[in-house]
């Protein structure tokens, strides 16, 4: 199990896709690493705040949880719902947030946990789906051959740089970056910095 720890592992998976698919050569000449993030609950809370809205809405909401230091278990915990609810945060998410602070993961034992048992172990809190274990798997644990196909900006990405009719669905997207092993996760890095360019817009915070 590869783990990226510095942009020095980013740009050598970046060089291993370039030989396998040129387009990816072509895409990171415009494109630039994206950055690791710090793992534990935060990164997870990070997470599901994203879920479903703009980065532009994450980002405002995430910023009104860290100036009210409402990023932490016990103070999720200790909170009431209209302390969250003034953050941003739906009922919805609200629960899952306290789903996630009653959770009990062991983060630390995740650093050193395959993929597919990070992932498998994080889907059972209520809240967090494949998309978000995948991300915090790949961003936060920094995991490189973790791959989230049902990623719409992602799916945009390569539908513009592979010139397809259409953006691909999630199996087709899952099969086509097969091919992508064992640098799945820097290929999607590299699809979120060029959907970045070619849609002047952030598909990922």
């Amino acid at each position: 199990m590869r783990i990226i720890t510095s942009d020095a592992c980013v740009a050598e998976g970046a060089a291993e896709l370039a030989k396998i698919e040129p387009r990816f050569a072509a895409a990171m000449q415009e494109t630039g690493p994206l950055p690791l993030r710090k793992d534990g609950f935060t990164a997870l809370l990070d997470a599901i705040v994203s879920q479903q809205i703009s980065v532009a809405a994450a980002s405002a909401i995430w910023g009104r949880m860290k100036a009210a230091k409402l990023t932490g278990p016990r103070k999720i915990m200790w909170a009431s719902d209209e302390d969250l609810r003034a953050c941003g945060l739906s009922s919805q998410k609200i629960r899952y947030a306290r789903a996630l602070a009653e959770a009990r993961i062991d983060y630390n034992a995740l650093r050193d946990t395959p993929s597919d048992e990070v992932i498998a172990t994080l889907v059972k809190v209520p809240g967090i789906g494949p998309w978000t274990a995948e991300i915090y798997a790949m961003f936060s644990l920094g995991h490189a051959d973790v791959f989230p196909p049902g990623d719409l900006a992602l799916q945009e990405a390569a539908r513009v740089l592979f010139d397809l009719d259409k953006r691909p669905g999630e199996r087709e997207f899952r099969q086509m970056a097969a091919a992508w092993a064992p640098w799945r996760a820097v290929a999607a890095r590299c699809l979120w910095s060029y959907y970045r360019v070619v849609k002047q817009r952030e598909g990922i915070r």
